[in-house]
């Protein structure tokens, strides 16, 4: 298991000094500061590497950029309207230049509007930690009564709806901004732009597109970019849907084991595969992560590991960030199904037999409290997480040397 950290360029808090302390072999970078929809030119990705390749005090810090996470996907290509074909073939050119620069693994995703929800990004825990938590109730009331979304209390169980509206009516204004301020966060690129009109006005450019429309150009759209990666000899991954739930009357088609099957036999080539993320798959309680890892596993060609606890055992539910051997997920079980995909790999001559992971998230801890890094990505939470699962690794992977 190749070890990676997310690093979100010169504007990140945690430095690449920091990243290379961690002892991490690879970085997951992407060009976010260019507009979605737009060719990564070779100059771009050259200067990424660059910042990469030396420490703030000009040292070589031997680290290279191995991941892009995420090459976007435009909401035009998501519904096919307005220029999604020129989109398409500016993703195409995308790869072939980074393809052309040595970077051969390209995460993405495919959900509408959002690329990740929560309802507070600093919840605190009984150990003075904070970390990142998702409240269906609190964001059913934003949804009915401050979004005020059309049909919204028919996506909620009455219970929900009801408690929703207990709890707005006791927000005062300044509770209303924070709560529009966590959720707009998860809008790519846009927490500092978008408003609530913008929003509304992104759902209503969706309501024309249901699972079935969404998941059909899911498929046009790896029908033509798989192929260039196939020929390359790069790899793409989808990042499941972040609730893996249907939010705001969105369609979400990367939520489950049975939507990933149908997606990689509908564009059955390697270059199609898996971002398999603990964390997002691990907040539904339908999903066996170690099966996922079994049965998924050939065209698994990234991980995100973190862990969650959920609140409920219903399919939507409230979740919170735990630490990444303290929630739902059985991160033994699925590290040791992780090792044992990497060996057949090996077995098979694959070059892609060691499969890069990061250790996703992290609550806030110690000095992280008041860095004010990027939303769940602190630097001393996520190295607590990364040194224990490199301690499952070594256990696991020294008993598999000691008996074979």
């Amino acid at each position: 298991m190749r070890q990676t950290w997310r690093w979100f360029g010169p504007r990140d808090r945690v430095t690449i000094d920091s990243v290379l302390q961690a002892g991490v072999e690879g970085v997951v970078s992407a060009l976010h500061h260019i507009p979605t929809g737009s060719v990564w030119h070779p100059a771009e990705i050259a200067q990424r590497q660059a910042e990469i390749a030396v420490t703030p005090a000009g040292r070589p810090s031997g680290l290279k950029w191995e991941v892009v996470e995420s090459l976007p996907v435009s909401e035009d290509i998501k519904r096919q309207s307005g220029d999604w074909r020129a989109h398409i073939e500016a993703w195409k050119q995308s790869l072939c230049n980074l393809g052309a620069a040595g970077i051969d693994v390209v995460c993405y995703n495919f959900m509408p509007v959002l690329d990740w929800t929560r309802t507070d990004l600093a919840f605190p825990m009984a150990s003075g930690a904070t970390c990142m938590r998702f409240d269906l109730t609190v964001f059913a009331a934003f949804d009915i009564h401050i979004l005020r979304r059309a049909g919204a209390a028919e996506s909620y169980d009455p219970e929900i709806v009801a408690d929703a509206g207990k709890k707005f009516a006791r927000m005062d204004a300044s509770l209303i901004d924070g709560l529009v301020r966590n959720i707009l966060c998860g809008l790519p690129g846009a927490a500092e732009s978008f408003t609530l009109e913008d929003l509304r006005d992104q759902l209503a450019a969706y309501s024309g597109v249901d699972a079935q429309g969404l998941r059909s150009n899911l498929v046009d759209f790896l029908s033509e970019v798989a192929p260039v990666a196939q020929n390359l000899g790069m790899r793409l991954c989808c990042h499941p849907d972040d609730p893996p739930m249907p939010l705001l009357g969105l369609p979400r088609i990367m939520s489950t084991e049975g939507d990933y099957a149908t997606i990689l036999q509908a564009v059955d080539v390697m270059a199609n595969g898996v971002t398999l993320c603990s964390g997002s798959l691990g907040a539904r309680p339908d999903n066996d992560l170690t099966g996922m890892m079994e049965r998924l596993g050939d065209r698994v060609h990234f991980l995100h590991l973190r862990n969650v606890k959920r609140e409920s055992p219903d399919l939507q539910t409230s979740f919170y960030e735990s630490a990444h051997l303290d929630g739902d997920c059985d991160m033994v079980a699925l590290i040791d199904a992780v090792l044992r995909q990497e060996k057949r790999r090996r077995g098979a001559g694959r070059v892609d037999a060691s499969i890069p992971f990061r250790p996703d998230h992290g609550q806030d801890i110690l000095d992280d409290l008041g860095r004010r890094a990027q939303p769940g990505y602190p630097s001393i939470g996520r190295l607590k997480g990364l040194a224990e699962l490199r301690g499952i690794i070594a256990a696991l992977s020294h008993g598999s040397a000691r008996h074979g």
